[in-house]
């Protein structure tokens, strides 16, 4: 892999008399090694700890400065950038534990019992977020950076920051509606569902389990949503409640969609018929 771009990258960077420094992921621990062993103590960060996450802090990114812009302690990294292992970025002289800080403020996503790890050491979040982000909310995204150089999934890129400095955390940060990648957002959607499920009719999707693979058979409902457009958790939760009462069974021909019918009345005209029913004859 031709790592010519992050050198060029790394070499402007440092004639500009800035720090420069990669952010590590934990699986190369190789690399990590090798940094951890010949750098000082100022050089190089833990990022979760002293967080909320500080039991996974062992497991979690590190940032190490690099002494110079052909460091040959990264070239494994600048060979697989298809690792995904992190990315590299510049900050003015002195500034890493403003840096830290920043990033330390944007870790926590949500309230508690629903608290998640914001994965920023990740080059593909980094990627899209900086593809979704306009340019006016890139400072409060970036803080002290003045740039960063990633692997994008195709090739080397880089991003200078308009305003380096330090910004404020947003009170509803922009980079958290980031559109998700079509292919994880199906797999979270199965998960929170399969965890619906779980929680709320646990004996029914047991017995369910018992006949077919529930994980196939939750995949083809959510198909089914797709293909008649109900995609609020009320929809979404309404057909899997009611296709759970008869699993072997397809839909009813009440269920099917009426020509010029919306998804919304497609939904509140099922719904006003299975009530009428009184739940029977669900599919």
């Amino acid at each position: 892999m031709n790592d010519a771009f992050p050198r060029h990258w790394m070499n402007r960077q440092f004639a500009s008399g800035h720090g420069l420094y990669v952010l590590l992921a934990s699986q190369q621990q190789d690399v990590r090694r090798l940094l951890l062993q010949t750098s000082d103590f100022e050089h190089y960060r833990i990022l979760y700890k002293d967080t909320p996450a500080a039991e996974l802090a062992d497991n979690g990114p590190f940032v190490f400065a690099l002494e110079r812009y052909d460091d040959k302690r990264i070239a494994p990294l600048l060979a697989r950038p298809q690792d995904n292992w992190g990315w590299l970025f510049s900050l003015p002289q002195n500034s890493l534990s403003a840096w830290v800080e920043h990033w330390q403020q944007r870790l926590i996503i949500g309230a508690r019992p629903h608290q998640a790890l914001y994965r920023f050491h990740d080059n593909r979040v980094l990627t899209r977020t900086l593809a979704y982000l306009p340019t006016e909310d890139i400072p409060a995204y970036l803080g002290p950076t003045f740039s960063v150089c990633y692997w994008q999934g195709a090739s080397w890129e880089s991003s200078d920051n308009p305003a380096p400095g330090r910004h404020p955390l947003p009170e509803s940060p922009p980079w958290l509606q980031t559109p998700a990648p079509a292919a994880q957002t199906r797999e979270i959607r199965q998960l929170n569902a399969h965890r619906f499920l779980l929680a709320e009719h646990e004996q029914a999707y047991a017995d369910l389990a018992r006949t077919q693979p529930p994980d196939i058979w939750l995949r083809e409902r959510l198909e089914q949503a797709d293909e008649w457009g109900w995609q609020t958790a009320q929809q979404l939760e309404f057909l899997l409640i009611h296709s759970l009462r008869r699993p072997a069974h397809g839909v009813d021909a009440q269920w099917q969609v009426r020509p010029g019918e919306t998804p919304q009345e497609h939904f509140e005209r099922v719904s006003h018929w299975m009530k009428t029913m009184g739940g029977e004859g669900a599919q």
